[in-house]
């Protein structure tokens, strides 16, 4: 386990959401403060919304994809590209977890419903698998990262 992916950990337990954990660990390297971060990936946590759709993990994954691939104003053909990186990374988390949706992800897992977050208790962590989720989408980006890097060099 790498020590981006135990830094996420440590966020999702202090009470950043899933999207937030994934984002925090890679923002400031890619040219992100860790505030304006937090803030961007703030409505993503529980799925979007708590709404369990695209899993939050996923999303901050994509978030930093973003800041490391795309452009401002990238060409339809770049688009294409940077699209097709996104896939991939879904692709990947897809493979190891069976699913992007949050909902499946937790199939199994008494929840809530409403707008309202859970609280963190001991139980929380025990009932769901969101912390492994937050380190299996850093480690999958990080990886990707080092991949990328090895094609350009």
């Amino acid at each position: 386990m790498s020590d981006k992916s135990e830094k996420a950990k440590e966020l999702f337990k202090s009470g950043y959401n899933c999207a937030q954990s994934v984002l925090g660990v890679f923002c400031e390297e890619l040219g992100l403060d860790f505030k304006t971060a937090m803030k961007i990936s703030s409505s993503f946590g529980g799925g979007m919304g708590r709404m369990r759709e695209v899993c939050g993990t996923v999303s901050g994954m994509f978030m930093a994809a973003g800041l490391a691939f795309a452009g401002v104003n990238d060409s339809p053909l770049e688009k294409g590209e940077h699209y097709k990186r996104i896939q991939e990374l879904a692709k990947r988390f897809k493979d190891k977890n069976g699913s992007i949706i949050c909902r499946e992800l937790l199939q199994g897992v008494e929840t809530t419903a409403g707008t309202n977050p859970e609280p963190r208790t001991e139980n929380y962590y025990k009932k769901r698998p969101c912390v492994e989720l937050v380190s299996d989408s850093v480690e999958i980006f990080e990886q990707f990262l080092k991949e990328s890097k090895s094609k350009v060099q």
